[in-house]
């Protein structure tokens, strides 16, 4: 059961992150602070961190976090190394060795450049496109003002098969390449193995969603405007 004292509200927390609860032993926190309310989901977690998949799982991914930084001689941190870097570093960490790629069709020549790099950096890549199977939209009822192009055969995006094609070329760790909202949900649901995301699709700001995000003060208040 769902109650209020399990609802956290940690995006609107007020305090800095020098100041937290979560960040130091005895900070500051709101009233409904996860960290302050949930003691006994706080602690369930720590024994679940006790469980040996688990606990190698979360050593490796905060090993590669640290590693994805220089400690610089005045005590600041500076990055080292792009995402996809810290996808190479988190899978050889991992053992592992096959890695699924699904990607879109609209990022076909990010999805090759990226299959590049892991192969360069002695990983085997298996992908899968969204478009495979070339199933209809039609086959989901979609018809007019749902297409892009209703005078044209249009291909629907097809995760679950991508996620099939994946499990069956038994992939170490899958990779998601700028599916579109709700298709890499799709996929994701239905992958076996672990998976990570190396870009999202943002059709209009070139993939960069947070750029919404961040101007939304200024250039796209209007976000902040009930649709």
């Amino acid at each position: 059961m769902h109650g209020a004292s399990l609802s956290p509200h940690c995006a609107a927390c007020p305090f800095k992150r020098e100041e937290r609860l979560c960040c130091v032993p005895g900070g500051k926190h709101p009233p409904d602070c996860p960290s302050a309310t949930c003691r006994d989901l706080v602690e369930q977690s720590r024994q679940a961190y006790a469980r040996p998949d688990i606990r190698h799982f979360a050593r490796q991914a905060a090993r590669v976090e640290r590693r994805s930084y220089i400690l610089t001689a005045g005590g600041g941190r500076m990055p080292c190394r792009p995402r996809i870097l810290e996808i190479v570093a988190f899978a050889r960490a991992m053992g592992y060795q096959r890695l699924g790629l699904l990607f879109c069709i609209g990022l076909r020549r990010e999805a090759a450049g990226a299959a590049e790099i892991f192969k360069a950096q002695g990983l085997e890549v298996v992908s899968a496109i969204c478009k495979a199977g070339g199933l209809s939209k039609s086959e989901l009822g979609l018809t007019g003002d749902d297409l892009l192009n209703p005078e044209q055969p249009e291909s629907m995006c097809n995760p679950l098969l991508q996620a099939e094609l994946m499990n069956r070329s038994q992939v170490d760790f899958n990779i998601l390449l700028g599916l579109c909202v709700g298709h890499d949900t799709l996929a994701l649901r239905h992958l076996e193995a672990p998976a990570t995301v190396l870009a999202v699709k943002d059709r209009m700001l070139g993939h960069n969603p947070l750029a919404a995000v961040q101007c939304s003060d200024s250039y796209f208040n209007y976000l902040k405007t009930p649709m």
